[in-house]
């Protein structure tokens, strides 16, 4: 595995982390590939660990681990399989709404929530609102002390595993942006988990359908104020944007070290085929995407931890890391040839996996309209 600097703190967590999934993690992988399974045993390892949730700050509780540890943790966690360590992280992640507008005895109740190692999910896309975000037809209704939750969501990261949901839902449909309010759910107030989806990639991380049929939950659990979902969402998603595309630079890594191991062991007209210059330089350009996008993101997460508008960046380095890791995934199953394709090899789970950052966490089209958006002003 490429190791990028780390301090020794940093170093131990990763070392510590990583032992775990080669332990309890790597033996069962293909097996729950097939199966499309989030393998809570490992999850209860980590978690035992003290490695879940290690962002909840310090005065709720919390170790408060800063956010460039955090991304050195996905990297590796990516490395193995990205799927458990997107939902892994995005059990706490999907708590960050929270964090940005909730008030203080919410930020209180998720922080002890987290460190108990319960999972939270965030509920914004539905079938027909997805990039439009203001498209989204989930109502809540005020009735007294409560609010009536009724909608269906599609594509929820951790639906089946989590007992707690922020909820996007409208006050009023023809306000579009401007009636998207955020709520605290908890399972116990009546959600209804749909299907769980047969996915291309991404297998460990499980994606379901979540249902609100008349779901009552106190007025107290809204999360902001009326009408203020919207700009809390986004300030949210502003940095889960970011750190998603770290579980796609371990994809990256991963690709790298088997293609290079195996350029390395195969030999061709007497010789290494890593010797011969055009495959050689596609190893060189892996790195060199891998590299780029490693930095990349560990300046826009330093910026968001100065407070800094990322003006653009975060989408940039949403297009170039995902882009990147589907060429580096791609790439190794080339440079492996007929075994890369065989699901014996790892790499062809590597490409099914890379292609899904091109899409969710806003599509790259969606990048490119705001990039566009923001050079025509």
């Amino acid at each position: 595995m490429i190791r990028f600097p780390m301090s020794d703190d940093q170093k131990d967590i990763v070392d510590l982390m990583c032992q775990i999934l080669e332990k309890e993690l790597a033996p069962q992988l293909a097996e729950l590939d097939r199966e499309s399974k989030f393998p809570m045993d490992v999850f209860n390892k980590l978690h035992e660990a003290g490695l879940y949730a290690m962002e909840v700050p310090e005065k709720y509780g919390g170790m408060g681990l800063d956010h460039e540890s955090l991304f050195l943790m996905h990297e590796a966690m990516g490395y193995y399989d990205s799927g458990f360590g997107f939902s892994f992280h995005g059990g706490s992640m999907s708590a960050e709404s929270i964090y940005v507008g909730g008030t203080e005895e919410q930020k209180q109740f998720a922080s002890e929530k987290l460190l108990e190692g319960k999972m939270f999910a965030y509920c914004l896309t539905e079938p027909n609102a997805g990039s439009d975000a203001g498209a989204i037809t989930t109502t809540a209704r005020r009735e007294g002390d409560e609010y009536v939750i009724n909608g269906t969501k599609t594509f929820i990261s951790c639906g089946e595993l989590s007992d707690y949901f922020v909820v996007a839902a409208t006050i009023d449909k023809e306000l579009r942006h401007k009636g998207i309010t955020l709520f605290l759910v908890g399972k116990e107030h009546g959600v209804k988990i749909g299907k769980h989806e047969d996915k291309m990639g991404l297998r460990l991380s499980p994606t379901n359908e979540v249902i609100f049929d008349d779901v009552r939950i106190p007025a107290a659990n809204i999360i902001g104020a009326e009408g203020k979902g919207f700009g809390i969402a986004m300030r949210a998603l502003e940095y889960a944007r970011v750190a998603t595309m770290s579980f796609a630079v371990g994809i990256m890594m991963r690709a790298l070290d088997e293609a290079t191991k195996y350029a390395k062991e195969r030999t061709s007209f007497g010789k290494p085929i890593i010797k011969f210059q055009g495959l050689s330089w596609m190893l060189a350009d892996m790195l060199k995407m891998t590299q780029v996008s490693h930095s990349t993101l560990m300046y826009a997460i330093k910026l968001l931890e100065e407070g800094k508008s990322l003006d653009g960046i975060g989408s940039s380095a949403k297009i170039y890391v995902s882009e990147s890791a589907s060429q580096c995934a791609s790439m190794a199953v080339q440079i492996l040839g007929g075994y890369g394709y065989m699901r014996e090899y790892p790499v062809e789970k590597l490409m099914r996996d890379a292609k899904i950052f091109e899409i969710f966490e806003g599509t790259n089209q969606i990048q490119q309209i705001v990039l566009a958006s923001m050079l025509s002003k």
